[in-house]
């Protein structure tokens, strides 16, 4: 088993028991370079996008220069938690798709706790 199944095969776990809990999630993708995140909510037709952040944002591009990875992963989540507020959303579940819970997964959440989020 190589990283890659391993990380698959952790999330798919996590994400049937988010399912059950009947709340958005937070998912988290990171590529080497940047990280994305949105939030989700399941529908009969598929998943639906209720907001999303990334580090390829038009707006956040002139604020994340100079910053470290972990820097610009917490500005993301505390972005996406202003956008989920606006939205009215409050209580979330947090699917980290199988990446482990530090450095640029943890900034993220920390950020989007600080921005009003409960996870």
């Amino acid at each position: 088993m190589n990283k890659n199944t391993a990380r698959a095969r952790r999330g798919s776990k996590a994400k049937a028991l988010i399912r059950l809990s009947n709340r958005p999630r937070l998912v988290v993708h990171r590529s080497g370079l940047h990280i994305y995140a949105q939030i989700v909510v399941a529908d009969k037709l598929g998943d639906k996008v209720l907001a999303h952040s990334s580090t390829m944002d038009t707006e956040l591009r002139t604020k994340l220069t100079g910053k470290s990875k972990v820097e610009q992963a917490q500005l993301v989540g505390k972005t996406l938690g202003a956008r989920a507020s606006k939205n009215g959303i409050s209580q979330i579940a947090f699917d980290r798709a199988g990446y482990k819970f530090h450095g640029r997964v943890k900034a993220l959440a920390e950020g989007a706790r600080e921005a009003g989020l409960d996870f």
